[in-house]
């Protein structure tokens, strides 16, 4: 499995993740034995931000949701709307028969953050699981992978809604959140509110969580399962961990913590950008001079960096995201116009992706009177929330992930096969690096189909509370390209029987 050309999971979401620094005159073609010292590009990480959104055709009309005024001030907690948008199509339930809510939550510990979240019920049972969804960037709202992905329904081309026969609320009971504050339709009063590291986000997402519960107590009993893809394979350990804390020293109300599950994510830099060149060749991007010189040359100045960040910190951290995405930007300068979330695919021009119809129907006045968010708009994707996160990338989130494992947390690591940015070997290497208990076990077990169907839809391979899949005939974003896949692999994990 380690050797086979494939890719990584979905679950990005539109993300933005890997900073890609403008293409230079590749290093590789003039021989990288000559870049001896790579130093970072300097170039400004709102202007990556902002290429990044545009190559998925968004354009949201400003770059962080910080209001003048709270719209909310007169409330506490949890402000709360059911919904009832028009659906076409046949779902099994009418929308009148099943539980849509949007609302708010004044986020504590802050000057005047507000997080905004959709839940929908189940289309099956109340009793599924609870299941949040967490999308990367950082700083890309939820409702890219409510619409595109994984949610109830689609956008039809006309702005209608119809529903998603692959929606993961078939089988759970699914929440949709904003964040990290400034996101989406989640906003602030306050600069100062702006997150910048995992501990700020996993806290917010705490905080929601446990007034979510106190709002909806008849799911307090309900399993429970974090879910996201790409830069979300950093949020998704640190909220888990932070679950699992609160519920071991009873903090508030007991979550019912029962896995997570992380598509196409970076959650381990160090070794996921010195699995770029392995990736690459093997999928024929790149010869195998280039790979020689990339790992020869570019890794080791990126592993370094990266040890300047776990002891320094800071400054020292931004500077080795510059350094090691040299990394990345050689393999894409050699593949002009290539589509580095689906390497099958080519951009047009600076268009990878086309999610604009998001952005127009989540800012029709009628949607937002729907939904209860009055004039605010919607940032789809915020420059300024992934300018503040900068330092946080080249952080190490898997170091918290064998605690939880020991605590019989099930963990599944997925990844579409064509995916470059956060390729299903990188990940792969991680997974297997990783030190608990049962390392042995998990190296030593068979790799198996999975399959969906009658069909081979990816490779799987498990031990104890970890799997691995790599799905097939997919890039970053799984639910997207495979949902009928995702979903079965979804259903499946949540109730024991993946393996």
């Amino acid at each position: 499995m380690a050797s086979s050309p494939s890719t990584f999971p979905a679950l990005l979401l539109l993300s933005l993740l890997l900073a890609l620094s403008t293409p230079s005159p590749s290093a590789a073609v003039r021989g990288l034995q000559h870049v001896k010292t790579p130093s970072p590009p300097r170039f400004s990480a709102r202007g990556q931000a902002e290429r990044l959104i545009r190559s998925l055709n968004l354009f949201p009309n400003e770059t962080v949701n910080l209001l003048a005024s709270d719209p909310f001030k007169s409330e506490s907690g949890i402000v709360e709307k059911r919904i009832q948008l028009t659906v076409s199509g046949d779902s099994g339930s009418s929308v009148e028969d099943l539980g849509h809510h949007a609302g708010y939550f004044r986020l504590p510990n802050t000057k005047g953050a507000r997080m905004f979240y959709f839940f929908f019920e189940s289309r099956n049972r109340k009793q599924d699981p609870v299941v949040i969804w967490l999308t990367g960037g950082p700083g890309c709202g939820s409702e890219i992978a409510l619409f595109y992905e994984n949610g109830p329904f689609k956008i039809a081309d006309d702005l209608t809604l119809v529903w998603n026969a692959y929606g993961w609320d078939k089988v759970s009971n699914i929440i949709f959140v904003d964040q990290p504050t400034g996101t989406g339709f989640s906003y602030t009063t306050d600069e100062d509110d702006i997150r910048h590291d995992e501990t700020g986000v996993s806290n917010d997402l705490y905080s929601f969580l446990q007034e979510f519960f106190k709002k909806h107590p008849e799911y307090t009993k309900n399993d429970f399962f974090i879910t996201g893809e790409s830069y979300a394979g950093h949020y998704i350990p640190a909220l888990a961990s932070r679950v699992h804390k609160g519920n071991t020293v009873k903090e508030g109300i007991h979550i019912n913590l029962k896995g997570f599950a992380i598509g196409n994510g970076l959650t381990n830099p160090a070794i996921q950008y010195a699995a770029y060149a392995d990736y690459a060749l093997d999928m024929k991007l790149i010869d195998q001079s280039t790979r020689n010189d990339i790992n020869n040359e570019l890794v080791p100045e990126c592993k370094k960096s990266i040890d300047s960040c776990n002891t320094e910190g800071g400054d020292a951290c931004d500077e080795s995201k510059g350094i090691c995405n040299q990394i990345f930007s050689e393999i894409v300068s050699l593949q002009y116009g290539i589509n580095y979330y689906d390497i099958r695919k080519q951009c047009e021009g600076s268009l990878c992706y086309d999610f604009s119809n998001a952005e127009r129907f989540l800012n029709s006045r009628k949607v937002k009177q729907a939904i209860g968010v009055g004039d605010i708009d919607f940032v789809s994707c915020s420059s300024m929330v992934y300018s503040a996160m900068s330092n946080d990338w080249m952080q190490n989130l898997e170091v918290g992930i064998p605690a939880l494992l020991e605590a019989r947390v099930n963990v599944l690591i997925y990844a579409g096969e064509y995916d470059l940015i956060c390729n299903w070997l990188g990940n792969w290497r991680w997974v297997n690096t990783m030190q608990w208990s049962g390392r042995k076990g998990f190296a030593g077990a068979a790799t198996a189909p999975f399959k969906v169907a009658g069909k081979v839809a990816g490779l799987l391979k498990n031990h104890g509370p970890l799997s691995f899949l790599k799905v097939h005939d997919a890039g970053h974003m799984v639910p997207m390209d495979q949902p009928k896949a995702s979903l079965e692999m979804l259903h499946r994990w949540l109730n024991g029987t993946l393996a």
